[in-house]
């Protein structure tokens, strides 16, 4: 089978990315596209890209929208991978046997077709062909793949002269195919927030969760918590799903947002909210020593366990040490008595973030960015209010909580 591996940010993934893909099926060099999120770029670190997770989740619902009987894959092999995100080796990862066969199979290829030698192409667009013998170990890439470029109209790129010098230099000559102009800049659509130039699921997934705020949290807090929070999304990536993931580290960016404005720390608030729900999904059993390790036997509740089993495993497995942050952990679903004011944010954070939809939240979210006592004493009473509607026990710790915020 001829393949076409297209990486990329995709931060946010736009209509460029869709010509290029499209283009790439209907060029007859290539069978199938399958499309890497980059998870560490090697252009771009730090504050200038979304955390991997929301990269990743919004291509998924742009592919399944708008490729949903054609050849385009989505591959999380980059999750699996340590250190920068670099072409070779995210090539020589998936171009093993080991991967691309059980790969090909869990999107519907035949053993036979998958279990095949397969040829591979890196697709990218022609502005890569000027730097491509720059880029990292560019000898190593044209071992696994040749380059695959896709040309624009007016793109400014001399195609054939740039194709010329490359093979003069590795003895081997891109591929070029040509695909309409779509003027489509993820950088300027992030700054502007214009998503007229991204296609509808993408829209869709960028209004739930908030992103490309015009004052984003990450621009006030240290690199440190910065990587840290980065770091953090691509270790709970094998241990929750989508939806979960996504949530968790939503908290974190709301928390960070409500520290800024109430006088927390940001740097324990992003951490400690992004981590929040890390153990959820773990084996129950593992939840309950985890939580027994924590806090002895306070947490009995299945649905409580992950709070102290989070800290533990935060601790335990991402090298969490801070007593604060890990307390903000323990509590952010009973709360508890003389509550710090870094573990009421998460806790209401954990409420509040954005892709929230049980209930009418918009004057609590209001309310939270003026008086965060007060918004916690809606929440309370909200939470007060069914449980006793359903004629269900409060936790003590809860209680505790409520009588603190005067309820």
């Amino acid at each position: 089978m001829r393949i076409g591996v297209y990486g990329g940010s995709f931060d946010p993934f736009h209509n460029g990315h869709l010509s290029i893909i499209r283009g790439a099926l209907r060029c007859g060099l290539i069978e199938a596209v399958v499309v890497i999120p980059t998870v560490r770029n090697s252009f771009k670190r730090g504050r200038v890209l979304s955390a991997a997770p929301y990269r990743f989740y919004m291509t998924k619902d742009v592919l399944e929208s708008e490729f949903k009987d054609e050849p385009v894959y989505l591959s999380d092999i980059e999750f699996s991978i340590e250190g920068i995100s670099y072409t070779a080796i995210t090539l020589e990862r998936f171009c093993d046997k080991a991967y691309i066969v059980p790969f090909l199979m869990a999107n519907g290829v035949k053993r036979k077709r998958a279990e095949e030698d397969h040829s591979y192409f890196w697709i990218a667009g022609s502005d890569i062909l000027p730097q491509f013998d720059s880029w990292y170990m560019p000898d190593k890439i044209l071992k696994y793949a040749n380059l695959l470029a896709a040309s624009r109209p007016g793109d400014g790129i001399d195609v054939d002269s740039e194709a010329d010098r490359l093979e003069k230099i590795f003895a081997k000559r891109p591929e070029i195919f040509k695909i309409e102009q779509v003027e489509a800049s993820s950088s300027v659509i992030r700054k502007e927030r214009d998503f007229d130039k991204i296609p509808e699921a993408a829209r869709r997934f960028i209004i739930t969760h908030d992103l490309y705020q015009a004052d984003n949290p990450l621009d006030h807090v240290s690199d440190r918590a910065v990587e840290s929070f980065m770091e953090a999304a691509i270790w709970m990536y094998p241990y929750l799903g989508c939806k979960r993931l996504l949530h968790t580290l939503n908290v974190g960016l709301l928390s960070c947002r409500y520290a800024l404005i109430h006088g927390c720390d940001p740097d324990k608030a992003l951490l400690a909210g992004a981590l929040h729900d890390c153990a959820k999904e773990l084996d129950i059993d593992l939840q309950r020593r985890m939580a027994e390790e924590r806090t002895g036997d306070i947490f009995v509740e299945k649905k409580l366990l992950h709070s102290p089993a989070g800290a533990t495993f935060a601790s335990r497995e991402f090298g969490v040490d801070d007593p604060e942050i890990l307390d903000a952990i323990t509590y952010h679903t009973t709360g508890c008595g003389n509550m710090s004011l870094l573990s009421k944010i998460v806790f209401l954070a954990d409420k509040l973030e954005p892709s929230r939809t049980y209930a009418d939240l918009t004057q609590m979210r209001i309310t939270a960015l003026r008086d965060l006592d007060e918004a916690l004493r809606m929440c309370v009473g909200a939470v007060k209010d069914k449980f006793e509607s359903q004629g269900r026990d409060i936790h003590p710790l809860t209680r505790d909580f409520m009588e603190s915020l005067g309820l």
